[in-house]
């Protein structure tokens, strides 16, 4: 097991293009969670409401940084990093998708231990907000999903190849992918996702990288993360979870993102899925990819507060 370091606060301005960008400063808490020291990233003063941001896959709390400078209300933001990813303790072995659900009830019952939560989720934590929102339904007041309902169903047929390269991970642990500095990360990040601007892309490299002792860069997450699960996902067993939602729900659904290239803008999967939350609104940003929260800041911004106000 191990940790990656943490910056404590993060920064109140960068330079970009000759001038300062303003950014929301946010400050850092190390707490236990499962028995494993956890990292809590906060924007906002803790007198007020509290919203819970829950990031990604291969993602940290930082992340949300521009969606936080664009909230005109003022919030106690609370971030965690997920086990093996930011600041968070890492362990080095594969993961279980359960626990995030059992790290997340230990969460809430700390920051929110009489009342129920505003969560905000994207992609893989979007599907951990979702399925914690049916097993504790009175634990969650509203729930907001950024770009993700469910992966697409698992072949049975194929659980011996993926049994296979399960095993081939655990022979041959995943080695990180290094990039020369801070830099270098930052163009890869804007090769994948064009739409980022450098200085966004500078941003969040420096956040969501760190500096290996080599002095080359490296993203700061696990790279277990990588190795395929042994489980098959079981869409069956998410939509199950979904029915007991009885929180007010909106799904966000990038113009070019997951939910669309998956299931399409409008088909009977899709509709299925939906109809599995008992109040699901549904709202598509357009010109952004998978990642809308960095790509339409600000539209992300106005729709998780007119939800959560409204």
């Amino acid at each position: 097991m191990r940790n990656s370091p943490v910056s404590s606060v993060a920064a109140d301005s960068v330079v970009g293009k000759g001038k300062a960008v303003r950014r929301t400063p946010s400050r850092s808490e190390r707490i236990v969670v499962s028995g494993l020291d956890y990292h809590v990233r906060h924007w906002g003063r803790k007198d007020r409401p509290i919203l819970v941001l829950l990031h990604g896959w291969m993602d940290t709390s930082s992340t949300f940084q521009f969606v936080v400078d664009a909230l005109t209300r003022e919030w106690h933001v609370i971030a965690p990093d997920w086990r093996g990813y930011g600041a968070t303790a890492w362990l080095a072995r594969p993961y279980w998708f359960p626990d995030y659900l059992a790290d997340l009830d230990a969460l809430l019952r700390r920051y929110l231990p009489e009342e129920p939560a505003r969560i905000v989720g994207h992609s893989m934590g979007a599907s951990i907000a979702a399925t914690y929102a049916g097993v504790r339904p009175d634990r969650v007041a509203r729930l907001v999903m950024l770009d993700f309902l469910g992966l697409p169903q698992v072949d049975p047929g194929e659980t011996p190849v993926r049994l296979g390269h399960w095993l081939e991970g655990l022979a041959s642990p995943p080695e990180p992918r290094t990039y020369a500095d801070y830099g270098d990360l930052a163009r890869r990040l804007r090769f994948v996702n064009p739409r980022l601007t450098p200085e966004r892309a500078d941003f969040l490299a420096r956040r969501i990288g760190m500096a290996e002792p080599g002095g080359r860069v490296t993203l700061a997450c696990d790279p277990w993360h990588r190795v395929p699960s042994a489980l098959p996902y079981r869409i069956e067993e998410a939509m199950a979870c979904w029915r007991s939602v009885t929180a007010p729900a909106r799904l966000l659904v990038a113009d070019q993102g997951f939910v669309v290239q998956r299931f399409g803008r409008e088909s009977d999967e899709l509709a299925q899925r939906m109809a599995c939350f008992a109040s699901l609104e549904r709202e598509d940003i357009p010109d952004c990819g998978h990642n809308l929260h960095h790509d339409q800041p600000e539209r992300v911004a106005a729709s998780i507060e007119a939800f959560l106000t409204g």
